[in-house]
């Protein structure tokens, strides 16, 4: 029996969108890989707290906060560093091979001469959760220690971001999942072994994890070093000259990196401080954001991997200059986004409890149900603001492919203080309770999102360049497909390169 044409048409539209240049199958096999690494930093990060919550409730309620605020000190370095992807991405668009080492040995150097001044910030941690945070005794001195142990990983966090970038740039992505999930995976094993005393060990409680955390940063970063001196790499992208200082390039790269990480600052800043007014409602609305965070980070984090891959193929497109391709891969990308986040928002209204069910084995069943009740209705919240996170993501991975980092930037100077002063002003003069708070944080993420959807249509990305310009009529370049056959993305860029 002949199938009904409307049927037939739907079938070809679906399968011409999955098969075509930067259609969904170029696109997810360059995003799979690190839709996989950050939904196994996700998964690590759900197991950390979920032991935590099993050794101590206190423990738990200080983990998100401390460790956001931590993450929020050293992000500024680490969006520098990590930018360097959209370098090595546009470099290896336009077949520019011998400047990808270069571009990257900046960001290391970079990442080095950081590594020592974020430990500096350790000290600081008592008048921050104390002082400032006005938290319960017993969950500051939880935040405090281990804030205090995390800032021993900050420097590995950036390194790690400017050699992954490396391999995202060339869209070896597969290279950074198996990094990535490994040494997750050794992170989850230590936090067993260090947080409950296993196998002989002391039991370290909150300590153990942050111990655990940082061994594996730095774990991370010797693996990615290790690859890199690969003979064929070392020679083809010139990795070993690209060791030495090079004034024009670092100069451009903080030049674009810099609005990067201070958006990224600005960005943790305001959740930080914001988090930080929560923490005055007590432990039980703390608890419930934390639970409510760590299920929110199932659907966000593996986004984050999404957007690299936005930001990847944007700027090898660029690169190569195929703006076209530029654009559809970023629709591409938005729909898939779309179908998982709304699966996942579907999920946290119609089975809520589906996520709780590793922290609910392990906490007091009295304890828990006081949570519970109220994450569920948190969760509400996640759903209603999840899907424009997704948008935010994918749309601001765009136009930082391009370098479009600016306009990032002045959205966030703008943006980012406004829930924090409305929080305040919510919490100190008319004493609102954790449902206004949690109306402030979805209304904040509706809000870029619309943005960086209309700036992303605005179109002014397509005419932007982070590398230079001039170097493919010197070197008597075209830009061209890629062509390294190592990389995992060149099957789907060959594919891009062709005519429909």
């Amino acid at each position: 029996m002949r199938r009904p044409e409307p049927i037939h048409r739907l079938q070809r539209a679906i399968r011409r969108w999955w098969l075509r240049p930067c259609g969904g199958r170029a696109v997810l096999g360059l995003a799979l890989p690190l839709l996989v690494s950050t939904a196994s930093w996700s998964v690590m990060n759900f197991m950390d707290r979920m032991f935590l919550s099993w050794h101590s409730e206190e423990e738990f309620a200080a983990a998100l906060p401390a460790g956001i605020l931590q993450f929020t000190l050293f992000c500024f370095p680490l969006g520098i560093a990590s930018y360097v992807n959209t370098f090595v991405a546009q470099y290896h668009g336009a077949r520019q091979f011998d400047r990808i080492g270069a571009a990257v040995g900046q960001a290391v150097r970079f990442g080095l001469g950081a590594t020592p001044l974020l430990l500096l910030v350790a000290p600081l941690a008592p008048t921050i959760f104390i002082t400032i945070g006005g938290h319960h005794p017993a969950v500051a001195e939880h935040e405090i220690r281990y804030f205090q142990v995390l800032s021993f990983g900050a420097g590995a966090a950036v390194l790690a971001g400017a050699t992954s970038a490396f391999f995202t740039g060339l869209g070896r992505t597969r290279v950074v999942m198996v990094v990535m999930v490994s040494t997750n995976i050794l992170n989850v094993f230590l936090d067993w072994l260090w947080i409950f005393g296993s196998w002989g060990f002391p039991e370290m409680g909150i300590t153990g994890a942050g111990l655990a955390t940082v061994s594996s940063q730095w774990t991370c970063v010797a693996v990615y070093l290790l690859l890199m001196m690969r003979h064929q790499d070392r020679d083809r992208y010139a990795l070993a000259r690209g060791a030495r200082y090079d004034s024009e390039l670092m100069h451009r790269l903080l030049y674009y990196g810099m609005p990067n990480g201070l958006q990224m600052l600005l960005d943790c800043l305001a959740i930080s401080i914001f988090l930080l007014l929560l923490g005055r409602l007590g432990t039980n609305a703390m608890a419930a954001t934390t639970l409510a965070f760590n299920v929110n980070s199932v659907a966000f984090v593996p986004m984050l991997g999404m957007g690299i891959a936005v930001s990847t193929m944007v700027g090898q497109q660029l690169g190569a200059e195929r703006i076209h391709l530029a654009t559809r891969a970023t629709w591409t990308a938005f729909h898939l986004a779309m179908l998982y986040t709304g699966g996942m928002a579907i999920l946290y209204i119609a089975a809520p409890d589906l996520f709780f069910l590793g922290h609910a084995s392990g906490m007091d069943p009295e304890s828990f149900a006081a949570i519970r009740q109220t994450t569920v209705i948190l969760l509400r919240f996640v759903a209603a603001y999840c899907l424009f996170d997704a948008m935010n993501i994918i749309f601001v991975s765009a136009i930082k492919g391009a370098g479009d980092t600016r306009f990032i930037l002045m959205t966030n100077l703008f943006v980012s203080p406004l829930p924090v002063l409305a929080g305040w002003i919510g919490l100190h003069y008319f004493h609102a309770g954790l449902i206004y708070c949690w109306w402030v944080i979805t209304i904040w993420v509706w809000v870029l999102g619309m943005i960086y959807l209309l700036r992303f249509l605005q179109g002014r990305w397509k005419s932007m360049r982070v590398i230079e310009t001039d170097m493919n009529i010197r070197h008597g370049l075209q830009p061209l497909a890629m062509a390294d056959s190592t990389s995992a993305i060149t099957t789907n860029d060959r594919t891009c390169a062709n005519a429909e």
